[in-house]
């Protein structure tokens, strides 16, 4: 059975006063939430802080990037085996801003992605159209080249040593939010496609939706029957905001479960 999962992503934003803030305020409240499963993904100058104050909380660590190669002169760069020092779980790769701001193609993303399972970290795999792909419809197209860049670098079966994302590249950050069927219908897509290589793969894969989620719509994209939780943009840094998010997660939960 798969597990609701709520993955905040910080992006390129906070200091050490308002991580503090934020994390003294989120990790006590989500203790109580157990059935659902909660990461956040920090800048990495702040993972050393992040990791201690997370430290025998419910909540796992995430960074937000990873280097394609493990070492050497890359100046800049990340490495997974750095991430896994600093006890990270999970890492985003491929996000879309990855792609468009600074233009990381499909083949540098499944290098990442090979990278991050190498070191043992979960990657976060996201996909997802432009606003011209999606009137154009070629969403599933899209998703498909992106899905295909991976599995041939790194097999399959790899997929069920990671995350998905689905995010609608024209709905982050926008404040628009794909309609819950919106998102349900590429999400079935993902799940049937892989379906068609390993049906036990595909059942247990965790999907989750990333696109302007907030508290107030996050129980009706939670509800879709293949909407595993969500990858959160800005309503991650709003401890209420992202309080709610999780809740909704956890009732989601709890309603598969009953």
């Amino acid at each position: 059975m798969r597990t609701k999962l709520v993955a905040g992503n910080w992006k390129m934003n906070g200091n050490l006063a308002t991580n503090q803030a934020l994390l003294g305020t989120i990790i006590p409240r989500l203790a109580p939430l157990t059935r659902a499963r909660y990461a956040v993904c920090a800048p990495f100058p702040y993972l050393a802080q992040v990791q201690d104050a997370l430290r025998g909380s419910n909540i796992a660590l995430g960074a937000q990037d990873v280097c394609q190669f493990d070492a050497g002169a890359y100046t800049g760069g990340v490495s997974a085996a750095m991430l896994a020092e600093f006890g990270c779980r999970y890492v985003i790769v491929g996000h879309s801003e990855r792609r468009t701001v600074f233009g990381e193609t499909d083949e540098v993303v499944a290098r990442k992605f090979g990278a991050a399972i190498h070191h043992g970290l979960t990657p976060i795999l996201c996909v997802g159209e432009l606003l011209a792909e999606r009137e154009a419809g070629v969403t599933e197209a899209v998703v498909s080249r992106q899905l295909d860049a991976v599995i041939a670098g790194c097999g399959l079966a790899a997929l069920g040593k990671a995350v998905l994302a689905y995010e609608p590249v024209w709905a982050i950050g926008t404040g628009k939010t794909a309609t819950p069927q919106q998102a349900q219908a590429v999400h079935a897509f993902i799940r049937a496609r892989i379906a068609g290589a390993d049906r036990r793969l595909a059942d247990e894969l965790v999907i989750l939706y990333g696109g302007s989620v907030k508290a107030a719509n996050a129980s009706q994209l939670f509800a879709m029957q293949d909407v595993d939780g969500g990858l959160i943009g800005g309503a991650s840094l709003a401890a209420d905001e992202f309080i709610g998010i999780c809740r909704a997660a956890l009732d989601a939960e709890e309603t598969v479960r009953a």
